[in-house]
């Protein structure tokens, strides 16, 4: 099972540290809306292997009801996130706004962790 664990929610977006069977491998980002809403709510969600076509890679999809392709993807700062996961090994800033760094290598990670997965359960923490 993977965890996302979100230990800070601001505008420049919501970082999480991301367990897989209660163990820390890498980190999490999201877009916050307005009033550092989130797309994905707290709780248990099944995920599902999928393609993220414009990034021509295979991943997994959340199943949030009321929305769809929302995505585990490789990314660095909210702005290129819709309501998707990014992944990174670290955080950091770009132009000065917080990020997550080293997203290919995290990304990787995942991807080696749901090897031969179709699907998996996620469960979303606040701190």
């Amino acid at each position: 099972m993977l965890t996302v664990k979100r230990v800070a929610v601001i505008e420049p977006g919501a970082f999480s540290v991301l367990l897989w069977n209660g163990v820390p491998f890498a980190l999490g980002l999201e877009r916050t809306y307005e009033n550092l809403q989130l797309k994905i709510p707290l709780g248990p969600h099944r995920c599902t292997r999928t393609t993220y076509f414009k990034g021509g890679y295979e991943t997994f999809e959340l199943r949030i009801p009321g929305h769809t392709r929302i995505l585990f993807h490789k990314g660095n700062v909210e702005t290129e996130l819709d309501g998707c996961v990014a992944i990174g090994e670290e955080f950091g800033t770009l132009n000065g706004k917080p990020a997550i760094l080293q997203s290919g290598r995290g990304f990787g990670e995942f991807m080696s962790l749901t090897s031969g997965l179709s699907e998996f359960m996620t469960k979303v923490e606040n701190p």
